[in-house]
């Protein structure tokens, strides 16, 4: 197993493991997505910020779950730590709906604004949907 592919594992297995996350909370459709962020150079704490004083509550209020936030501390030589963060869905539509929601949204709209004022935090977002197998803790 090559050493890039272990902060993802780390992530995944953590998941059993995320306070708030029901083992017992089955919904056939529901899906996860794990979201992968490469900032700009110095940008991470920038990033966070946005993260930790608005796009969190504002997931929240438009019904997207906040599962766990995790940064890499160990990126590969010469690139920025990635920040990795896990979300729930109630369906894979109810994932596209609430993605078009914060797309129009004033409050995200705004904080987005405000972040990136100095130039633009984030070099490029991997997203991937993933759904719990049945023998999974978290579901």
């Amino acid at each position: 197993m090559k050493l890039r592919m272990l902060p993802l594992l780390l992530v995944l297995l953590s998941l059993a493991m995320a306070p708030g996350v029901r083992a017992d909370h089955h919904k056939s459709e529901r899906v996860f997505e794990l979201r992968i962020y490469q900032p700009h150079e110095g940008e991470m704490q920038a990033l966070l910020t946005r993260f930790r004083d608005h796009t969190c509550g504002i997931f929240e209020r438009l019904g997207i779950e906040n599962v766990a936030y995790w940064v890499e501390t160990e990126p590969a030589a010469g690139e920025e730590p990635k920040l990795y963060y896990v979300i729930a869905h109630p369906s894979r539509q109810a994932a596209k709906d609430a993605w078009a929601k914060v797309m129009v949204d004033d409050e995200w709209k705004a904080a987005y604004a405000e972040s990136i004022q100095g130039g633009r935090l984030v070099v490029k977002v991997d997203s991937i949907f993933m759904a719990p197998t049945d023998f999974s803790a978290i579901k």
